[in-house]
Parts: C-alpha cells; structure tokens; sequence
C-alpha cells in the first residue's frame, strides 16, 4: 500500500503531517489528482490518529480515592462507565 509508512508513525509525527495535508487542501493550489491522494494520505493519517489515541485512552488510569479523599491506587478511566 501506498501509506504503509503512517502504520509506523508517532501520534505527533502523522497529526502534524495531517494538518500540513488539511492545510494544503484548504488552499486549493494543487491539481485534481495530487489532492485525490493527499486525502487518502490523510484519511490514513487520521485513522493512525485515531487508533493512537484510543491506545492511549486505554492506559489512562484514575486515581481511586478512599472516603476522607487520600489516594487508594488506581483504576481504569471508564470504570464507571
């Protein structure tokens, strides 16, 4: 695949390349076709954005708090949920 690169991306490298993507496209100043793949490569891009981040989410913990609110180790983010 063309985008096979974005699989291997920090969340940080493929978000700023996403905005340089967006940015472009917003001008307008690139042909037809160039800007067909410059959304598939930001379509890539946000998927790889999307997926990093609800990696993240995953291993965020919240801090479990006894009665009188002094910490009492933790738990996962959507426990209550």
């Amino acid at each position: 695949m063309a985008n096979d690169d974005v699989l291997s991306m920090s969340f940080e490298a493929a978000l700023a390349e996403l905005e340089k993507i967006v940015d472009s496209l917003e001008r307008g100043d690139v042909a037809l076709a160039e800007s067909i793949a410059k959304y598939e490569r930001g379509e890539a891009l946000k998927q790889r954005c999307a997926e990093l981040l609800k990696a993240a989410e995953a291993r965020v913990e919240k801090i479990k708090l006894t009665r009188d609110g002094k910490p009492d180790g933790t738990v996962p983010l959507d426990a209550d949920a």
